[in-house]
């Protein structure tokens, strides 16, 4: 986890730059994403870093936390050489990374691959099969687990794996350690609870810290407990909204990923809302496993950074 921070100045940039000055084919595309105390020539050391392997800048974004004295950083880079390899640039990097106390991490351009958990709900799985169909949720879709039957022909119909396990106070740990089993034999990234209604052990929760990522059906913190949606009603909000976050210990409290809000009115009953609040779920969830898996999102103790 990074340092605590607050407030500071953040700064997109969205570029081609050719480090290179010969025309080359591209052959690999990396992500390198960093956090460091602030201090003067981390953008140099990085971008002399890129140019000396001839590489290519095709994005670049960086926040300086002025509060905290943090300096956060993504780039992403194409690499034509052939022999370049994921080990060789983490390797020559980590020299830098020393001289100016970083963590970094560098990533290539594979697909992340996706364990999707659900229960009875099928907005947000319908919504991710949808995206992962059309090639724009940036990931793969390896198994989808559920404690319940209902949605397996959704599952089937999309031509994936579909794993029935069955919790109950008694078999939790039983089924946990599956789960698990199923994270190590389909090699994946990324947990997605698309409304998934067990409440994870909080080994299971340490285990998966920052590889798996929850929807909460309101903005939090908010109407908790049952029927959020009529709570709200009753109270006559005037938005509704969603709220995905990363799964830690405690219940609903972890970085928060993504939000989204929709305005709603007096004439709206219950129902209404809950048919509004599923939209904004699909929406908060989908966005925040895009972005995970793009690795736009650094955790910042219980904060996030989000290069959108």
């Amino acid at each position: 986890m990074r340092p605590g921070a607050s407030c500071g100045h953040l700064g997109r940039v969205e570029v081609r730059t050719s480090l290179n000055a010969k025309e080359h084919a591209v052959e690999s595309t990396f992500t390198l994403t960093l956090w460091c105390p602030e201090r003067a020539g981390i953008v140099h050391a990085v971008t002399s870093f890129l140019l000396e392997r001839g590489s290519d800048i095709v994005e670049h974004q960086q926040f300086d936390d002025h509060l905290s004295g943090s300096f956060f950083l993504r780039t992403s880079f194409t690499c034509s050489r052939p022999e370049t390899s994921l080990d060789d640039l983490s390797r020559d990097f980590s020299v830098i990374a020393r001289d100016f106390a970083m963590e970094f991490q560098l990533s290539d351009d594979r697909q992340r691959r996706l364990l999707i958990m659900v229960s009875k709900f099928g907005h947000c799985l319908n919504d991710l099969l949808f995206r992962w169909r059309a090639g724009s949720l940036g990931a793969d879709i390896a198994v989808v687990v559920s404690n319940h039957q209902d949605l397996r022909p959704m599952v089937e119909a999309a031509g994936l794996p579909f794993v029935h396990i069955p919790v109950t106070p008694e078999t939790k740990p039983e089924a946990e350690g599956q789960l698990l089993r199923l994270v190590d034999e389909h090699q994946v990234d990324l947990v997605v609870l698309a409304r998934y209604m067990q409440v994870l052990s909080n080994d299971l929760c340490v285990k998966l810290e920052g590889r798996a990522i929850n929807i909460h059906h309101s903005l939090l913190p908010g109407f908790k407990g049952a029927k959020p949606y009529h709570q709200a009603y009753a109270r006559g909000v005037k938005y509704v909204g969603a709220t995905a976050h990363y799964v830690t210990p405690d219940l609903d409290e972890g970085p928060i990923i993504e939000q989204e809000v929709l305005r709603v009115d007096h004439a709206q009953g219950p129902q209404d809302l809950v048919t509004i609040g599923r939209d904004a779920e699909a929406l908060a969830l989908s966005r925040a496993v895009r972005w995970h898996c793009e690795h736009r999102v650094m955790l910042n103790d219980n904060r996030t950074i989000v290069f959108r």
